[in-house]
C-alpha cells in the first residue's frame, strides 16, 4: 500500500511540474516571437516540433521500458524539459530552438505516459484518479504566467532558465521513485496487442486526437491571438493562460470529488457541445471581458474530455496501449498549431484561429460514436 501511494504521489507531483513546463511554451513562444521577430509560420513550426517530440516520446515510452527498464527509459526521456529550456535561454538561433522544442516534446510525451501508468494503475477509481492527475497539471499550468513574470524581472533569459529548473525537479521526482515491476508486468515479449483490434480503442484515439488539436490550438496560440488582434493588451494577454487553466482546474476537481461522472460517454457529448458553442462565441468576441469570460467557459467544457476518454480505455490501459493511444492521438497537437500558423500567415490571425473549430466538431462526432458502443449507452 505504501509503495502504491508513493508511485501515485510521484505521478501527481511530476504532472504538476509538467503543467508548468508544457503550458509555459504558449507564453515563451510569444516572448521569443517578440525578441527575435519570428513570423507566425516559424512560431507554428516551433510549436509543432514540440508535439512531434511528444509523438516520438510516446512510442519510445511504450517500447523502451521492456528493453532497458522503466527507470532508465523515463529518466533518459524526461531530461528534455531541462535541456530544452536551457537552450532557449542561451540562444536565439532558429535551428537550436527547433531542437529545444523537440526536446520539450519528448519530455512531455514521456511524462504523460509515465504518469498515466503510475496514477491509473495505483488509483482505486480510474476516472477520479485521472481527473485528479490532470487537475495537478492544470494547477501547474495555472501558475506558469506568474512564474514567468516573476522570473522576467531578473532578465530576458531568466524565465527559460527558471523553467529549466522546474524540468530538473520533475526529472528528480522520477529519479527517486521506485519503478520496479511496472514495465515487467505490462510490457515485454508477452505484451497483449489485442487492443489494436478494438473499435473502441480507435474511436478513443480519434476523440483524443481532436481534443489535443482543439486544446493545443488554444493554449499555443491564444496569447498571440489576443495580442495580434488587439482584443487584449500584450501584458494582460499572457494571463489569459491563467484564466483558461483556472477553469480547467475547477472542472477537473469537480469531476474528481463533487460530481463524478456516472455516464462518462454521455457526459463527453455535453462537454463537446459546450466546446463548439463557446469556441464560436470566442471567435465572435472583440472586447476584453466577453473574450475572457467565454475563454473560461470553453476551458471548463474541455477540461474533462481527455481524462474521461483515457479512463474509458479501461482494461486496455497498459504501457504498450498507452504508448500507442496517446502518441497517435497527440498528432492532433502537431497538426493544429501548424495549420493555425499557416492560415494566420496567409489570411490573418483571426482566420487562423477560426480553423480550430474543426477539431471541436470532431469531438462531438467521436463522443457520439463512443456513446453508441455496447456497454457505453447508459
Amino acid at each position: 500500500m505504501e509503495d502504491a501511494l508513493r508511485k501515485r504521489g510521484a505521478g501527481l507531483t511530476a504532472f504538476f511540474f509538467s503543467g508548468i513546463c508544457a503550458i509555459s511554451t504558449g507564453v515563451i513562444v510569444s516572448l521569443l516571437q517578440d525578441q527575435h521577430g519570428f513570423d507566425y509560420g516559424v512560431t507554428g513550426t516551433l510549436l509543432s516540433l514540440m508535439n512531434i517530440g511528444n509523438l516520438a516520446a510516446g512510442f519510445m515510452a511504450g517500447l523502451l521500458p521492456g528493453r532497458i527498464g522503466m527507470k532508465k527509459s523515463v529518466t533518459l526521456l524526461t531530461i528534455g524539459y531541462a535541456a530544452g529550456y536551457i537552450i532557449m535561454g542561451v540562444t536565439g538561433w532558429v535551428t537550436l530552438l527547433m531542437l529545444a522544442f523537440f526536446l520539450l516534446g519528448i519530455a512531455k510525451g514521456s511524462t504523460i505516459n509515465t504518469c498515466t501508468i503510475l496514477v491509473g494503475d495505483y488509483s482505486k477509481d480510474r476516472t477520479v484518479g485521472m481527473n485528479l492527475m490532470h487537475a495537478c497539471y492544470a494547477c501547474g499550468a495555472l501558475l506558469c504566467p506568474f512564474f514567468i513574470a516573476a522570473a522576467a524581472k531578473i532578465g530576458a533569459a531568466a524565465p527559460m532558465l527558471a523553467l529549466a529548473a522546474c524540468g530538473a525537479a520533475l526529472w528528480l521526482v522520477f529519479f527517486v521513485t521506485p519503478m520496479d515491476g511496472i514495465a515487467g508486468k505490462k510490457g515485454g515479449s508477452g505484451t497483449d496487442w489485442s487492443f489494436l483490434k478494438s473499435r473502441k480503442f480507435w474511436l478513443l484515439v480519434g476523440l483524443i486526437f481532436c481534443q489535443n488539436a482543439a486544446e493545443t490550438g488554444v493554449t499555443s496560440w491564444m496569447v498571440s491571438y489576443f495580442k495580434g488582434s488587439g482584443i487584449i493588451s500584450g501584458t494582460v494577454s499572457a494571463y489569459t493562460v491563467t484564466v483558461m487553466w483556472a477553469a480547467t482546474l475547477i472542472a477537473r476537481l469537480l469531476i474528481a470529488f463533487v460530481v463524478p461522472l456516472k455516464k462518462p460517454a454521455k457526459a463527453m457529448i455535453v462537454m463537446s457541445l459546450g466546446c463548439i458553442v463557446f469556441y464560436v462565441g470566442l471567435m465572435l468576441s472583440h472586447t476584453q471581458l466577453p473574450a475572457i469570460a467565454i475563454l473560461f467557459c470553453f476551458a471548463f467544457s474541455m477540461a474533462g474530455m481527455n481524462p474521461t476518454a483515457v479512463s474509458l480505455a479501461g482494461r486496455m490501459t497498459n504501457v504498450t496501449s498507452i504508448g500507442v493511444l496517446l502518441p497517435a492521438a497527440s498528432s492532433g497537437a502537431i497538426i493544429m498549431p501548424w495549420v493555425i500558423g499557416a492560415a494566420a500567415d496567409r489570411y490573418g490571425i483571426s482566420t487562423g484561429m477560426a480553423t480550430n473549430i474543426a477539431p471541436c466538431v470532431g469531438l462531438l462526432v467521436f463522443s457520439v460514436l463512443v456513446s453508441r458502443l455496447p456497454g457505453e449507452e447508459g
